[in-house]
């Protein structure tokens, strides 16, 4: 009998997971496995739950969508992969252009922006015929520049005029720019804002301050808009999501009820990927809805259970790296970036298990989406960054001390 075995040299040329981590991809691992966990989830997800889209809108094409989905999750991945090479002091001095840059594309959005649902939220290029949410680009250009205000008014924090006010002010102008048109991100971007002044020593009296002026602005801009509808015209829409979430009423709340009915019919344990039947009646199952269509097909535990996990693993991670970050910048840009992508993925669960009334928001690096997948792994890509930089300074000082023990030692 004839025998073949594979020289060992063959075997060696095929790198283990340990030698690609350690050659290309920089930073926190676990990180890196999570992301990638959740994008094979999207890229399963995604494809099942497309058909009804697909026969609307491509004669039941879904292999387009798939190839079109699974493009941008790529392109996603190739930003993450090189953002994470960059070292994240840039992103500091970047961001003091990039602020002024996002306020005038969240400007001409509300302007010139395409209108849906009486909501501006993109902007069109037509030179690749593509649709920008500009809030996308505002969300991490804020978190990195009052990141870096922090640091820079570290010694002024106590006085209002030169340590608090020029924190306060781009944060009110950008949540105010995207407040039209998007009540949820606004929100869920001043929360995260406001974390961020909490874990940066901001006094309490002024924290105090900005919850206080910011619900009496709030209360002021909707008093004004009741009386000229065209100032907010969503308006009656966030309305009626708060009255209907409170009441409960099935007929109003019907994203929410159909949700439900896919969470129940899903069960604890899992049935399998493509028998949801969630897909024909759920709204957006591909994008505001993917986690109740998740949990229809992956069951209770590991769907609703094992994302939930991994988005509580992904926020240890980075703040476990914003703890050994020696930079106070590293440490703030960290908190602010997870906080954020972390939140709004507990809001759109929230909301598919009706504890939150509808927002809109997606599943970060699940749901099916152009510029929302792209800038948030770019933001991850900046988490790994700071990862990558902390890593290799914690062996510098490693090799460092014990060189200088080692030459003690000789002597």
């Amino acid at each position: 009998m004839l025998s073949y075995s594979i020289p060992n040299n063959y075997k060696d040329s095929f790198p283990t997971v340990k030698q690609v981590f350690s050659k290309f991809l920089h930073g926190d691992r676990v990180i890196w496995m999570v992301c990638i966990i959740l994008g094979m989830v999207s890229i399963l997800a995604v494809y099942s739950s497309i058909s009804s889209l697909a026969y609307k809108y491509r004669d039941g094409n879904t292999l387009y969508y798939l190839v079109k989905h699974g493009g941008m999750l790529l392109l996603s991945f190739l930003i993450m992969f090189m953002i994470h090479k960059v070292n994240y002091r840039y992103f500091a001095r970047l961001s003091q252009i990039l602020i002024w840059v996002s306020a005038v594309l969240l400007l001409l959005t509300l302007l010139l922006g395409i209108n849906l649902n009486d909501a501006s939220r993109w902007l069109h290029i037509p030179i690749i015929n593509a649709n920008f949410q500009t809030s996308d680009l505002a969300k991490i250009a804020l978190i990195v520049y009052i990141s870096r205000l922090l640091v820079v008014k570290r010694q002024v924090l106590h006085d209002f005029r030169q340590g608090f006010l020029p924190l306060l002010l781009p944060i009110l102008l950008i949540c105010g720019l995207i407040l039209p048109a998007n009540f949820s991100t606004a929100v869920m971007l001043f929360a995260a804002c406001f974390a961020l002044l909490f874990v940066g020593g901001v006094p309490f009296k002024y924290l105090t301050l900005v919850v206080g002026s910011s619900l009496a602005g709030l209360i002021l801009l909707v008093s004004i808009a009741s009386v000229k509808p065209d100032l907010l015209p969503r308006l009656n829409t966030w309305k009626n999501r708060i009255v209907n979430f409170e009441s409960g009423e099935s007929q109003a709340n019907y994203q929410i009820e159909h949700a439900m009915m896919a969470i129940k019919s899903g069960g604890v344990l899992p049935s399998g990927p493509g028998t949801g039947d969630s897909r024909n009646y759920l709204p957006h199952p591909y994008s505001d809805m993917i986690y109740a269509f998740i949990i229809e097909e992956y069951g209770s535990i590991i769907g609703g259970c094992g994302l939930l996990l991994l988005y509580l693993i992904f926020m240890y991670r980075c703040l476990k790296i914003a703890r050994d970050c020696q930079r106070e910048f590293g440490r703030l840009l960290v908190f602010g970036i997870s906080f954020l992508i972390v939140f709004q993925a507990f809001i759109n669960m929230g909301v598919a298990v009706n504890l939150l009334p509808t927002t809109g928001q997606p599943l970060p690096l699940v749901s099916m989406g152009g510029t929302s997948i792209l800038f948030t792994c770019l933001a991850v890509g900046i988490i790994l960054s700071v990862s990558r930089n902390t890593a290799d300074k914690a062996v510098k000082r490693k090799s460092y001390s014990f060189r200088k023990s080692h030459s003690h030692g000789i002597a």
